[in-house]
């Protein structure tokens, strides 16, 4: 019986070497971790880490293109499989993707693509597609025709290009934007824009922010006016699916973030057991009304 009890203690203790030996490395850099959105990406990455037993590593870009690059050289020093990042800027990210592509390490991006180096796989929600409902949300509500504000996201970025080329070809001939601004895809810039935007517009009927806190700092300006406007944001972050059941926001197009930072582990994961991935992996959107 203990001869028995033995081999069965080998037999566990290789299997359990066995599955560590299989576990990838994956290295992931956010753009972000002052943005609940991201946040909400980067829980979902660990939970499904954590059901295939791989190894995550979560780094910080702080919106800061040089500490990106650094992060991704500080993963490639730590010798992981593969990169998952989310971009700080399209542009900017170029230098860490090709840093990766020199050491052979595979890159995907998430939410944000690169605009050039060699990536072999983008986790996305169809940002054009989000930017068309938004604005066709908008067009129903005010009966064909109003003049808008658009809030845009941090120049460069994909997510802030493509959902206003979908929301700008749905307004086309309907809306009348009377100011486009970018705030950054941050809350308080958001309120700052808003304020100088609504002390020099009279008639503004909507405001389309292209994430939820640009839109929820908005909706703090206009409260302060009194003036009855209706913001529609981007990412439904719980923040704003809570200020679209009070009424202070009148929509949020509901990309899923935790199903984004699952979706490049999976992916990670695939890569790393040498398997076939898509190019492109699209993550579903749907608009939150009240």
């Amino acid at each position: 019986m203990k001869k028995m009890a033995k081999l069965f203690g080998i037999a566990a203790l290789v299997l359990a070497a066995s599955t560590v030996a299989n576990a990838a490395k994956i290295g992931l850099v956010i753009s972000t971790q002052n943005n609940p959105f991201f946040v909400t990406l980067k829980e979902g990455a660990e939970g499904k880490a954590k059901d295939l037993g791989d190894e995550l590593i979560v780094l910080d870009s702080q919106n800061d293109p040089s500490k990106e690059l650094a992060n991704v050289e500080d993963l490639l020093v730590k010798g992981i499989d593969v990169l998952l990042i989310n971009p700080t800027d399209s542009d900017a990210v170029v230098s860490a993707v090709r840093a990766a592509n020199r050491q052979k390490v595979p890159v995907v991006t998430l939410d944000r693509a690169a605009n050039k180096g060699k990536v072999v796989s983008h986790v996305a929600s169809d940002n054009v597609l989000g930017g068309e409902m938004a604005g066709n949300y908008i067009i129903e509500k005010l009966g064909g025709k109003g003049k808008v504000v658009e809030l845009e996201g941090i120049p460069g970025t994909t997510a802030a290009r493509d959902r206003g080329e979908g929301f700008n070809k749905s307004a086309k001939g309907k809306l009348d934007i009377v100011a486009k601004q970018p705030a950054d895809f941050d809350r308080t810039k958001g309120l700052t824009v808003m304020e100088n935007i609504l002390q020099a517009q009279p008639e503004i009927d909507a405001v389309f922010a292209h994430n939820d806190e640009m839109a929820l700092g908005a909706t703090k300006a206009i409260e302060a006016t009194g003036r009855n406007i209706m913001v529609v944001g981007f990412d439904a972050t719980d923040d704003a699916v809570a200020a679209v059941k009070a009424g202070n926001l009148a929509a949020t197009v509901a990309q899923k973030p935790a199903e984004i930072g699952a979706k490049g582990v999976e992916i990670a994961d695939k890569i790393a057991k040498k398997e076939e991935i898509p190019a492109n992996v699209p993550v579903a959107l749907e608009l939150i009304t009240k």
